[in-house]
This record gives C-alpha cells, sequence and structure tokens, in this order.
C-alpha cells in the first residue's frame, strides 16, 4: 500500500471560475446583437438573436459543470466516470448553435453553415476534449472500490449536510471547532481514499462521528441560537474536542499503519537482496 500523502483540497472551485472563460467573449457579440436589434426595434431579429444567446449560455452552463466534474474526477484516487456527459454535450450543442447562428441569423448558406458547425465541435474536443469514460476502480484485493467509493461519498454528503448547517451558526467559537473538525474528517477520508486496506474499521468511525456532529448541528440548527444557555454551548465545545481529539488520534492511527506497512515492504526486500 502507498504511504499517506499530504492532504490538499481539492480546487474545484477556483477550476470552475478560470477554466472556459473564453466562451464569455464568444457570447458576448450575440449579447450585443440582441441589444442592437432591440435599439432597432426589429422584432424579427431579436426574437432570433435572443435564442441564438440562449443556446449559448446553455453552452457555458453545461461546459461549467462539465469542467468541474472532470476535476473532480481528477483530482480523486478512487472515482467512477461522470454518468451525464456534459462537456460532450456542450461540444454538441455548441455545433447547433454555430449553424443557427450561421443560417437563421446570419443567413449564410446550408452547407457553409454546416461546414462552421463541425467545425465547432471539432474545435470544442480538440481544445477541451471529452468526459472520462473509464471508472478509476483499482484492483485493492478482498475490498471492493465500489464498498470505498460509497463510503467516501456517504462521508463527504453529510460533510456537506454539516458545512450547510454552520452556516447558521454564529457562536464563532463553535464554528471554528466545526471547521476544525472538519478539515481532519477530509483528511482521514482523502488518507482512506490513498490506502483503503482499513475502510471497513475506518467506515464505523467515520459514519458515526460524522453522522453525529450532522445530528448536532442540525439540532442546533432548528433552535433559536439566542435561547441556547452557555452551559449548553460549553457543553457542546467540549464535545467538539473530544471529537477533534478522536479524529487526530484516528489520522495517526491510519498513518502509523501506513509507516508499519512501509517498514514490512523495506524489511522483505533486504531479505531478498540478502538472499
Amino acid at each position: 500500500m502507498s504511504s499517506a500523502k499530504r492532504y490538499v483540497p481539492k480546487e474545484t472551485t477556483e477550476i470552475k471560475a478560470t477554466k472556459g472563460i473564453l466562451l464569455y467573449l464568444f457570447a458576448f457579440p450575440l449579447f450585443l446583437s440582441v441589444v442592437i436589434a432591440l435599439f432597432q426595434t426589429n422584432i424579427k431579429a431579436f426574437a432570433l438573436n435572443t435564442i441564438g444567446f440562449l443556446l449559448f449560455m446553455g453552452v457555458i452552463t453545461l461546459a461549467k459543470r462539465g469542467f468541474v466534474q472532470e476535476a473532480e474526477y481528477h483530482a480523486s484516487t478512487l472515482a467512477k466516470a461522470p454518468k451525464t456527459p456534459y462537456k460532450s454535450m456542450a461540444g454538441i450543442l455548441l455545433g447547433i448553435v454555430t449553424f443557427y447562428s450561421a443560417y437563421l441569423t446570419g443567413g449564410e448558406g446550408l452547407f457553409k453553415s454546416l461546414f462552421l458547425a463541425v467545425i465547432a465541435v471539432i474545435g470544442w474536443f480538440l481544445y477541451y476534449g471529452g468526459d472520462p469514460k473509464a471508472d478509476k476502480l483499482e484492483n485493492l484485493g478482498d475490498i471492493s472500490a465500489e464498498f470505498v467509493l460509497e463510503t467516501i461519498q456517504e462521508a463527504e454528503g453529510k460533510l456537506n449536510a454539516i458545512k450547510e448547517h454552520m452556516k447558521q451558526i454564529h457562536d464563532s467559537t463553535l464554528h471554528q471547532k466545526l471547521t476544525t473538525a472538519l478539515t481532519q474528517a477530509e483528511a482521514i477520508l482523502r488518507t482512506i481514499e490513498e490506502d483503503p486496506k482499513d475502510i471497513r474499521v475506518a467506515r464505523k468511525f467515520l459514519i458515526v462521528y460524522i453522522d453525529g456532529i450532522a445530528k448536532v448541528t442540525e439540532s442546533y440548527t432548528e433552535m433559536d441560537e439566542a435561547h441556547i444557555d452557555a452551559s449548553t454551548k460549553a457543553r457542546l465545545h467540549s464535545l467538539m474536542d473530544d471529537v477533534q481529539n478522536r479524529f487526530e488520534k484516528e489520522l495517526e492511527r491510519l498513518k502509523n499503519n501506513n509507516r508499519f506497512d512501509l517498514d514490512v515492504h523495506i524489511d522483505t526486500l533486504k531479505a531478498q537482496i540478502n538472499h
């Protein structure tokens, strides 16, 4: 098994914000044509250009979803190929928009419009590529890769629920303790993802503790925070301290197991060399 690596948060938000930015440059002329037709009170041109602009915005929407899916896929050690091929759908829709804009709003001939549409689709796939197609499910021996994925996805779903609850929590101390606990939990998930041999033990640990935190934060947000007394908040703070300590010990346990595996491999290699 591989040794645990330092946890690095996924950068899907940054990728979502930057990749595909050029598409907005192509959308601008379509938007400008809508504005010009409006000022000229050309109702037919306004309607046709508006449809073309909305279709192109559909390309951007599909593309952004596809880029995020692709980033999450590549950031994960274990992952299934995306079920919905958003990038491919965006490329096909781009061809339709190109044909529509050239033939109906641009007045170009049928064959020239088709040619431009084909070029647009080819250019899309050459520049952005298609959607990931192969599942990243390594051979994990007697552990099912799908079982590992389901465990990680279940835990991540609960973590996302806790993050939503935290948006309604204004107690800065509790909020900070929750943030620390979530960072630890995510580090444990990434460690398990890279070396899932302890998944059966870690699954019970993760689900029990993460589910427990989710229930606590849900109950907390269902109450008026102003009416929660100081003693209750103090117990919550103490509880989160305990959770942090247990998460820290679990992460250390996982890393120690990895170091033990590395020592075994080194000793085995030395024995082979000596013989």
